[in-house]
Formats: C-alpha cells, structure tokens, sequence
C-alpha cells in the first residue's frame, strides 16, 4: 500500500458562531491542506497518481474559500467554518473527483497555524481487492 500527499493553502477568513472567545469574531489566516490517498498498485510508470492531478484538484476547490469570508460561502453559510468542518467537506469534495477502486482519499488534514490542525478520515477506507 502507498499513501501520496500534497500540501497546499489558501487565505481566507470566518467567524466561529456561537463560539465564546476571540473566534467569533471574523479574524483570517493562512491555512494550510494536506491531502492523502492511498493506492495499492503503482501504474506502469510506477506511478499512484500524479502529484500535479492531486494538487490541481485540491487548488481548484480551495479557489471557492480563498480570499473571502468563508461563513459566506456554501455549505459554510449553514455550519460553522470550523477546520473540523472544513477538512469534512474538502474530503468528501476531493473524494467525489479522485476516488475510484484503486484509489481512495484517506485523509485530509487542514492547518489554521503551524501550531492547529484537524485532520478526517472515515473508520474503515478499504480498496477493492482486485487493483
């Protein structure tokens, strides 16, 4: 098994509702997203999946949050836009594109600070046996 990682950023801002402290209030930073998949067999190359494809995708999806109030964007304008919610839907978002059955996205960290992150996987990721 090979699991590849990217890591990318984006600038934005949000705002914890409901939270008690400082985060309610709008404030920004500059996140970083660390991507993972894992892949049981390599392509002829000897290759998983080119690095560029992963990041390309990541970095298409992160042009949604870049640069804006991130409680002002879908699904975000709904739920809070906690790094725990945030790496959820970049998940389930770059899943949705790259998985497949020889590879699968298992799991996503997001990275407020250099110091704060969260990271989702679901319990359980298998890859079909016959890759």
């Amino acid at each position: 098994m090979y699991e590849l990682s990217i890591e990318t950023g984006f600038s934005s801002a949000h705002q914890l509702v409901g939270y008690s402290g400082n985060c309610e209030n709008i404030h920004g930073h500059n996140w970083k997203v660390r991507v993972f998949l894992r892949v049981k067999e390599l392509n002829d190359i000897g290759i998983g999946m080119d690095f560029r494809e992963i990041k390309k995708v990541t970095d298409d999806l992160l042009l949604r949050l870049d640069h804006v109030n991130i409680n002002k964007v879908s699904p975000f304008d709904c739920i809070n836009p906690s790094s725990e919610n945030i790496a959820r839907w970049l998940f389930q978002q770059i899943g949705g594109l790259l998985n497949s059955d020889k590879i699968r996205v298992s799991r996503v960290e997001v990275m407020e600070t250099d110091h704060y992150s969260v990271s989702y996987f679901e319990e359980g990721l298998k890859l079909t046996h016959n890759l």
